[in-house]
């Protein structure tokens, strides 16, 4: 018997189903195995009408699954309810490997193997999800075929779910508690993002042409070579302009999307470029898959990173039972984003929290003055008037290239940035960056006091975690470890908050779209849309209460699209707004 007497049923299950670009998920069988009872019964869905749970669905019944939020998908499309009690074995194998200094594979081939549980092959793996996406028609034998291969599926994830009960620090409200937010990443995944279809069509129409005007209006530089970019031509603009910029070993210029990003932030004259670049690279209008009712869907990827944040993909590949990765909307370029758009008697509103990594620094160091400098409404200025770089009565508008500075200290802080690096990020001399550090060092000591204790109690407990329990294995050997581990702490609350607020949101009918690391998206009724948005910006601060503790409540900020207007993100507007003249220039041709 499981060490579970307050469940009197915990059913493990698992679905196949059909993964079409952005649509909802076609369920083609369900498999359940009770373990107390021992039970195990299949149940064909497969164009069968208003077929019911082989299970009960009570209060008292707990659900297992690997990768559950997929699982739950198909209870929407199904309208059958979402479980009341969910522990997702995915995510709690994903937890107690999460290393440091290493990534280990999650499957549940993956995870089998790493408790030793016997599993079918790879290769039969492979050759029944063929066949399951393969489509209609199933003949006799391939339904058996296809059940029998979802019930070996079933029956290994329940031996990994009683390994996992044996491991150390087993917790079960913990447990459930990553199980609730796996409910609401499945919603999410069946809202889907409103996209402008139309607009989106012509704009695929058209591309080729498009992008050749593009590249004529963008690059000024002589840096493309028809629609290819090339190095040797980007390397003179960099010297024409006597930038220093990031290197490859081989000492070319760095040209990938983190580097064009964080040197846009140096340099904004070059953001446009940076839009190009990603556009002509492969992240344009032709990525983008819509499916039928209008909305793009693509994985969420709960709990992926190392700080137990999600990691929505942008590539397509055919991985975890599904055909094409759609790209998400907000992994793609800022200009591409204004293809979101409400559908009528609707509005999309994004709500973030402001400044959410320097409050939560503040909160779990205790520093006063950090948290002094957040409740201020603006900590970048803040700490420039503590440090004595500007007057006390300095303004965003009056010393906004100072606040710039300083921001850029605060946020290189928190990424471990040395003198050297800070002073390359911010396009200043090293002495000047080790000046900033000193005044960051000298003002947040309380911060910094504490920084040097996570690291050493991480190498001396040789884990860290938090107030959830979200662990990372840490073995105390380089420095690039010690700068994951003093960032911890931070990324992973944050991952904590947004879970806690996708939860209420969900409990409360608050129909989520998106959610955007430190943000959510959300989709309401034109007639109530102001009172949901009050109400769901309160249980996102009410969340950061919950993670942080009493009185401890990050700010939101609101950006709120009403039909018949589009989402516009300020970063991407001019590139949006010269991708609509040359669509027009392109039509009237």
């Amino acid at each position: 018997m499981l060490p579970l007497p307050f469940f009197d049923h915990v059913y493990v299950i698992d679905f196949e189903f059909i993964a079409k670009p952005s649509e909802h998920p076609i369920p083609v069988c369900v498999v359940s195995h009770e373990i107390n009872s021992g039970e195990t019964k299949r149940l064909w869905l497969f164009e069968e009408s208003n077929p019911q749970p082989p299970y009960s669905i009570s209060e008292n019944d707990l659900f297992v699954a690997h990768m559950s939020s997929v699982e739950w998908g198909c209870h929407l499309v199904l309208n059958w309810p979402l479980p009341f009690n969910v522990i997702d074995t995915f995510v709690e194998y994903r937890c107690f490997t999460n290393h440091s200094y290493e990534r280990r594979g999650t499957s549940l081939l993956d995870a089998c193997k790493a408790f030793g549980i016997d599993t079918i092959s790879k290769v039969e793996k492979d050759a029944a999800r063929d066949l399951i996406l393969a489509g209609a028609p199933y003949s006799k034998e391939d339904q058996e075929y296809i059940m029998r291969y979802c019930e070996s599926d079933v029956l290994e994830t329940a031996e990994l779910f009683k390994r996992i009960l044996t491991v150390p620090d087993f917790d079960i409200p913990t447990y459930l508690y990553r199980g609730e937010y796996m409910k609401s990443v499945a919603e999410i995944e069946y809202n889907g993002i409103p996209i402008d279809t139309d607009l989106l069509n012509e704009l695929q129409e058209n591309w080729e042409k498009i992008k050749f005007k593009l590249i004529k209006n963008i690059d000024k530089f002589g840096i493309y070579e028809v629609t290819s970019f090339k190095v040797n031509n980007f390397e003179r603009f960099i010297q024409v302009n006597n930038w220093m910029w990031p290197r490859t070993e081989t000492g070319l210029p760095k040209t990938d999307k983190e580097t064009f990003k964080e040197m846009a932030e140096i340099h904004p004259e070059i953001g446009s470029l940076k839009e190009l670049k990603a556009l002509i690279g492969g992240l344009n209008f032709k990525s983008i898959i819509a499916g039928s009712d209008g909305r793009s869907r693509t994985l969420i990827s709960p709990s992926w990173t190392k700080t137990g944040r999600n990691a929505p993909k942008d590539d397509e590949e055919k991985k975890n039972r599904v055909e094409l990765r759609v790209r998400f909307m907000f992994g793609l370029p800022a200009c591409l984003r204004s293809l979101l758009k409400p559908t009528e008697r609707k509005v999309l509103t994004y709500i973030y929290y402001a400044q959410q990594e320097f409050f939560i620094a503040a909160v779990l160091s205790k520093d006063p003055n950090m948290i002094e400098a957040y409740q201020s409404g603006d900590p970048y200025l803040a700490f420039a008037k503590l440090a004595g770089a500007v007057p006390a009565d300095a303004t965003k508008e009056t010393h906004g290239s100072e606040r710039q500075l300083f921001k850029s200290c605060v946020l290189g802080v928190h990424y471990g940035l040395g003198a050297e690096s800070l002073g390359f990020k911010i396009g200043k001399p090293t002495p000047y960056a080790k000046e900033l550090l000193s005044n960051h060092k000298r003002v947040f000591k309380s911060y910094w006091r504490w920084v040097d204790m996570t690291w050493t109690q991480a190498c001396l407990m040789k884990r860290i975690e938090t107030c959830y329990k979200w662990k990372m294995i840490v073995s105390g050997s380089s420095n690039k470890e010690m700068l994951t581990v003093r960032n911890f702490p931070i990324q992973a609350t944050g991952a904590e908050i947004l879970r806690v607020a996708c939860i209420l949101l969900s409990e409360n009918n608050i129909k989520i779209v998106a959610p955007v690391h430190d943000a959510v998206m959300i989709e309401c009724d034109e007639k109530v849309a102001d009172k949901e948005i009050e109400i769901a910006r309160k249980l996102m601060c009410d969340a950061s209460e919950i993670v942080l503790g009493a009185g401890n409540r990050l700010k939101t900020d609101v950006d709120i699209v009403r039909y018949t207007g589009r989402y516009v993100e300020e970063k991407g507007a001019e590139t949006w707004n010269l991708i609509m003249r040359i669509l027009t220039e392109v039509k009237q041709e």
